[in-house]
């Protein structure tokens, strides 16, 4: 069984940045891609970043291309999202997620949907003031 548990959410103004982190428990995490997604209220839960294993590959929605960055320490099993420039509409709870049966992949077309991935967190809120 893996846990996560994500962390740095808050409150920011336009412009601004925040970085959250997941801790996850379990001893193969270097081996599992991660995912951060997204979830507004009344609306789905949306892809925001990807990482492999290996931190080799990375990728991201649209949206958030050049302004968030996903990264990974496999020594403390902790995946983060440093997410600069922070707009209003970046409102939502953040979950990190876990694809355990990718294996080594460096990339899996299921890692841009929530069906990719068979860990996920707790969410954490972010909330960007105009």
């Amino acid at each position: 069984q893996v846990q996560l548990v994500e962390s740095g959410g808050g409150l920011v103004q336009a412009g601004g940045s925040l970085r959250l982190s997941c801790a996850t428990s379990g001893r193969t995490f270097s081996s599992y891609a991660m995912g951060w997604f997204r979830q507004a209220p009344g609306k789905e839960r949306d892809f925001v970043a990807a990482i492999s294993w290996s931190a080799s590959n990375t990728y991201y929605a649209d949206s958030v291309k050049g302004r968030f960055t996903i990264s990974r320490d496999n020594a403390k099993s902790t995946v983060y999202l440093q997410m600069n420039s922070l707009k209003p509409e970046d409102t939502a709870v953040y979950y990190c997620a876990a694809d355990s049966f990718g294996g080594r992949s460096v990339y899996r077309s299921s890692w841009y949907g929530p069906s990719g991935y068979d860990y996920w967190g707790q969410g954490t809120q972010v909330t960007v003031s105009s």
